[in-house]
């Protein structure tokens, strides 16, 4: 072959470049129509599952106009506009195990409106729209964005209470703040005699907001940073 001889050859050489997950996913997204070397929420499940109240799964038991929090990934976004004009934007929310039609009308749209992006983790707070037996939706009140989500990668908070001076008030309050500041650290407390309590992932904590208000309520020493 005279091209070959000659060193040349008709070929484009592909660069070797690995994008880093979100741009892939996105990409794959937009071409195919679906995820396929991998899923957004794949490794985040448990830090999602914290932030929301049900799996898209179990919207299916529950009745029509139920309050409800739930949360996965934005998908198909469009936006639309009603008979009067404004304008208002429908997505397709997606987890690992089901996916559900979310209404965006337009007076939550201007408040909302700058979360809505194709491929964003979101939690979702709205009501259930059951349209019949097979099909229900949900019509969004407030959205949230989910940004920096892990799954056991942050420190842990430890607290030294011993038991002997937690009473039911004192563990009411830790509960308070506690659920106040949801975050990604679990909680561990030294409850004396070497014995350490790790709470549930229930009462997983943001540090950063947290740690004050816990040192007001139980001492500077209590907090082991």
């Amino acid at each position: 072959d005279k091209a070959v001889s000659n060193g040349y050859s008709e070929r484009i050489p592909i660069p070797d470049i690995e994008y880093d997950k979100g741009e892939r996913l996105k990409a794959e997204k937009e071409m195919l129509g679906l995820y396929v070397s991998d899923h957004p929420l794949f490794g985040v499940e448990a830090a999602l599952k914290r932030k929301v109240d049900h799996s898209l799964s179990e919207l299916t038991e529950m009745e029509d106009g139920s309050p409800v929090k739930v949360g996965g990934v934005i998908t198909n976004l469009a936006r639309k506009f009603t008979k009067r004009g404004d304008q208002m934007a429908v997505f397709v929310l997606e987890d690992l195990e089901a996916t559900i039609e979310v209404t965006v009308f337009p007076r939550t749209l201007v408040e909302q409106g700058h979360k809505l992006v194709d491929d964003f983790i979101i939690a979702v707070r709205g009501r259930l729209d059951r349209r019949d037996e097979s099909r229900y939706g949900l019509i969004a009140q407030d959205i949230e964005v989910l940004s920096g989500l892990t799954d056991g990668t942050a420190s842990p908070l430890r607290l030294a209470l011993p038991s002997h001076a937690l009473d039911e008030l004192k563990i009411q309050r830790l509960k308070r703040i506690l659920r106040d500041h949801p975050g990604e650290s679990v909680v561990l407390i030294e409850i004396g005699r070497g014995k350490v309590l790790r709470l549930a992932d229930d009462f997983r904590v943001d540090i950063d907001r947290a740690v004050g208000e816990l040192r007001m309520a139980f001492g500077h020493d209590a907090v082991l940073l």
